[in-house]
This record gives structure tokens, C-alpha cells and sequence, in this order.
């Protein structure tokens, strides 16, 4: 009958695999969180976040580490290699398209096809209204959306033709409301929020995952012991950070879903953060 195998004896012995180590891209300036992702899987990501980029490496995937300055994700790549894992650091703006467009072709074809990509530029500040700069308006939408929108194309182009993939946008309480001073960051984030849900509808019938991360809540990383040492002491002390590990853990179940229950939106709180 059509469509009946061949019997054993007949059928051609299978070639050995040539398949390419798989490649996770992760883009991001954002403190603490890209440090875990990668360890998990291949992606481009900046040092602060080591919590995701480890965790995509001990899931067997190559990190490609992205970041402004090359020098700055060199204790993100050795970590990542003491730990058994493979990370390659690049150092690039996401704001400029021909940088970007640089950056995935050398990914592509110096370590192998992109299967996890993840943004996650912080492009934190908080100004009142009337000394809001234009340049700075401007310059936090480029940083928090428009690279966003180069990073997002560029993964898509490429995963289209493999009909598999995933991209994952990293987004924060300014996601879903407005907050006093925060007016600049407020209008990127809900744009790139909007880019997402767009990107999700295009792509995802095309077998491309697309999930945006509301991560609501401040994240336990040496910059924010640094920074502001007392509250880092007491929210640290009532356990109301948020850990990088567990949000990698999170981005990590994102890629992993199977496509007959994808989930498109996730956010992340410490037990006692009120939501909305």
C-alpha cells in the first residue's frame, strides 16, 4: 500500500548525524539575569546574567554572549567553561542594524544554527517628565525596543527557514503599567511588549516560539548590593529578591514547552511582591 515502509532488509542504513552544535543568541545589558540563561542552551548574553546563561550551558547548548564591550562578559565566558560548558563572548550594539546583522551571520556560521535567542537590554531610568531629555527618550526606546525589533527580525529570518525556534523577550513591571518617572522606560518596554504579541501571531504558526517575560520585581545580583546596600539587605534578609536561577529555570521551561501548550506571556515575582 502507498506510504508502507520496506522491509527491514531493505531499507537504507541511516547516515551518521552531521548535524552543528545547536546556538543560543542572547542579547542584554540587564543585570543578573543573563548569567543564568545560558548555561541552559546557546545564547547571546551579557555577563550580568549569568543565572540564564549557565543555565543554558549545562543543558548542553553553546552561549553566545552579547554585550556592548567584548572585555566586560569574561567572567561570564570562564565560569561558563570551568563548569564544562561552551561560551563565546561578542561584543556588540543592538541598537545598530548592520552590528546586529553582523553578529548573527558570524553566529550562524562560526558556531552553528540559533535554536534560543534571548533579549534582555535593561534600559532602567527613572527621570520626572519635564527633565526627560529627548536624547534620553529616545536613546531608552532604542536600547529597550528598537534592538529589540533588529534582534527579533534577525532570529526570525534565520529559524523560518528551519521552521523551529525560540525567542524570548525580556520585559518588567513598566511592561503593563506606567510609573511615575519612569515615563521613557514605561513607553519601550510596553512597545516592545506590543512586538512581541505582533512577532508570537506572525511566527508562531510557522513553528517559532515567541514568549515575552514580565520579570516584576528587583533581582538579587551584585549590582544591586552594590548599589543600594540597605534595601538589598532587607529584602535579601526576607528572601524578596528574585534569584537568576529561578528565572533561568523559567526561560528554560519557555523553550522547552511543547507547541500544543505554548505560553506567550510569563511573569516573574517574589512570594510577597503584590502583583499589578
Amino acid at each position: 500500500p502507498r506510504g508502507a515502509r520496506p522491509p527491514a532488509s531493505r531499507r537504507r542504513p541511516r547516515r551518521a548525524s552531521r548535524r552543528r552544535p545547536r546556538r543560543a543568541w542572547r542579547s542584554s545589558s540587564a543585570r543578573g539575569r543573563a548569567r543564568a540563561v545560558p548555561s541552559r542552551a546557546d545564547s547571546c548574553v551579557p555577563p550580568q546574567e549569568r543565572g540564564q546563561t549557565t543555565s543554558q550551558a549545562r543543558e548542553g547548548l553553546v552561549v553566545c554572549a552579547v554585550r556592548r564591550r567584548e572585555d566586560a562578559l569574561a567572567p561570564l565566558v570562564a565560569s561558563i567553561r570551568q563548569g564544562g560548558g561552551a561560551c563565546y563572548a561578542y561584543g556588540v550594539d543592538c541598537r545598530e542594524e548592520d552590528a546586529v546583522l553582523g553578529l548573527f551571520d558570524a553566529v550562524e556560521t562560526e558556531r552553528g544554527p540559533i535554536e534560543v535567542a534571548v533579549f534582555n537590554v535593561g534600559a532602567n531610568v527613572r527621570f520626572d517628565l519635564v527633565d526627560t531629555a529627548a536624547r534620553t527618550y529616545a536613546k531608552v526606546w532604542e536600547m529597550a525596543c528598537f534592538a529589540g525589533f533588529l534582534v527579533v527580525r534577525e532570529a526570525a529570518r534565520r529559524m523560518l527557514a528551519r521552521r523551529r525556534g525560540t525567542i524570548l523577550l525580556t520585559g518588567a513591571t513598566a511592561s503593563t503599567r506606567g510609573g511615575a518617572g519612569f515615563a521613557a522606560f514605561a513607553g519601550a518596554k510596553h512597545a516592545l511588549r506590543a512586538l512581541a504579541q505582533s512577532a508570537a501571531r506572525e511566527l508562531g504558526p510557522h513553528g517559532i516560539h515567541v514568549a515575552h517575560v514580565v520579570v516584576d520585581g528587583a533581582v538579587d545580583t551584585p549590582w544591586l548590593a552594590e548599589t543600594y546596600p540597605d534595601i538589598y539587605a532587607e529584602k535579601h534578609h526576607r528572601d524578596n529578591l528574585l534569584q537568576p536561577d529561578a528565572i533561568a529555570d523559567a526561560f528554560w521551561a519557555l523553550h522547552t514547552q511543547p507547541r500544543s501548550a505554548w505560553t506567550h506571556e510569563l511573569d516573574l515575582r517574589p512570594w510577597n511582591e503584590a502583583p499589578w
